[in-house]
């Protein structure tokens, strides 16, 4: 059993690769925090594609996603940048969850806390 980690912390990698799938821990946004929603997920989704980059996969292999959104009222918002994201045809099984997040500036979270998992 191989197992590779990547952007190692003290809590959590940000990326763990477990035979032929890449698990990515919770992102949100940095750059973007306190702007629409739309703009934290077009930040989160380009984090993800370099994620998975690094565990030698693509958003065109994605397994699941689970999707936190501190006000479940801006998924037409978010929708419409993941829908010009993700690849037609490859869409991943997914869950779009309202929470409360780490503050109230960060309106979404994906990863584990929101979950993305890809098979390589």
């Amino acid at each position: 059993m191989t197992i590779q980690r990547f952007e190692n912390g003290p809590r959590m990698s940000r990326v763990v690769v477990h035979n032929d799938t890449v698990y990515l821990a919770g992102l949100t946004a940095e750059a973007t925090v306190g702007k629409s929603v739309g703009e934290q997920t077009q930040e989160i989704l380009a984090k993800i594609d370099g994620l998975l980059k690094q565990g030698g996969t693509d958003k065109s292999k994605l397994l699941q996603a689970v999707i936190w959104l501190q006000d479940i009222r801006v998924v037409d918002e978010f929708n419409k940048v993941w829908d010009a994201w993700v690849v037609a045809g490859s869409c991943p099984a997914r869950a779009c969850i309202e929470a409360r997040l780490q503050s109230p500036a960060k309106m979404i979270e994906s990863g584990h806390g929101g979950k993305v998992n890809a098979a390589r």
